[in-house]
């Protein structure tokens, strides 16, 4: 095996390690960087429950590999409330809606939203509700996770 230098930003924090070149960004986050609200489901990119903010996008991390990430700027799950725990409005918005149930595939949708919702970016509620097909929540029906996309477009309560 090959092992290769890496360095990246995590939640405003720079983290570095070595890799095998095979390992993925799912399993670096969570296994090395210590990132367990990373849900590591499918690992063919199909659940959407490792999705991660890489460079300002959303991506599945066990389609990607560490290395990929060598020098991006990755936000995952616990990156998104503020340090004094005031929760993003994605988070806020899903817990109002009770748009989670076990919360396996939470982070994921809520890394989703967080991606196109970021800097300004005005989805519509269609937008946001296509976006959650690339998503397998088998709790909720999904009603929450609708209603949560409906509080983002709407500014309200659920």
């Amino acid at each position: 095996m090959s092992d290769h230098p890496i360095s990246m930003t995590i939640n405003g924090r720079r983290q570095t390690g070595t890799v095998e070149a095979r390992m993925s960004l799912g399993d670096y986050l969570r296994i090395d960087a210590g990132y367990t609200g990373v849900h590591l489901g499918c690992e063919h990119g199909v659940c959407g429950a490792c999705t991660v903010v890489v460079d300002g996008r959303a991506v599945r991390s066990c389609l990607m590999l560490a290395v990929q990430a060598d020098g991006a700027e990755v936000t995952t799950v616990e990156g998104l409330a503020d340090p004094e725990g005031t929760l993003h409005p994605v988070q806020q918005a899903m817990r109002d809606s009770h748009g989670l149930q076990c919360g396996f595939c939470t982070p994921g949708v809520v890394m989703t939203f967080a991606a196109l919702t970021a800097e300004g970016c005005k989805p519509t509620e269609d937008e946001l509700i296509a976006a959650m097909s690339g998503h397998i929540c088998r709790c909720t029906g999904y009603q929450g996770i609708r209603k949560a996309a409906k509080i983002l477009v709407d500014g309200g309560a659920a």
